[in-house]
């Protein structure tokens, strides 16, 4: 189960993080964030892309769309994203629920740096109804993710303020 693994990656890595497991859906974007009352920025959502030969994980601030251009230069191809089953075969977490942490195949991690905007996102946890709060430098560090700039700029309105 997906959940559990995401859960036991915790108890090893951080048990200091709780999952936070909600009776409403948090499959998408805008339901996430009204599920956990957060702005959709802070949603960290987690791309899963074929870039040539290798699958990769990119976690980018909910409202952020992925810039074709910059993910090119900065992941070395062009990405395309994985269909649904292809995603949960590789990841062990279904579509609304993909997360960096508690894979079921080891993936390369990237963290865009849009995320550094906010003191704290809330990427998903292995499920379409859970979650978890983390200051995106920490998830970076316990995914042992490389910070790359891949999406297009977000309206300067939508921005938090930025973590030190």
């Amino acid at each position: 189960m997906s959940l559990e693994s995401v859960r036991a990656f915790f108890t090893e890595h951080a048990p200091d993080i709780a999952v936070i497991v909600t009776e409403e859906s948090s499959a998408t974007v805008p339901l996430a964030a009204t599920t956990h009352g957060v702005a959709p920025g802070q949603i960290a959502k987690t791309l899963s892309l074929r870039i040539g030969d290798e699958i990769v994980l990119v976690v980018t601030r909910g409202d952020a769309r992925l810039d074709n251009k910059k993910a090119k230069a900065a992941l070395g191809g062009k990405p395309r994203m994985l269909g649904q089953e292809e995603v949960e075969a590789l990841t062990g977490h279904p579509v609304g629920g993909v997360c960096p942490f508690g894979l079921a195949t080891p993936l390369k991690v990237y963290c865009d740096v849009s995320l550094k905007a906010f003191d704290i996102v809330v990427p998903a946890a292995g499920s379409t109804h859970s979650a978890l709060c983390i200051a995106p430098q920490r998830m970076a560090e316990l995914t042992q993710a490389q910070w790359v700039d891949v999406c297009q700029k977000v309206d300067a309105q939508q921005e938090a303020p930025a973590a030190e």
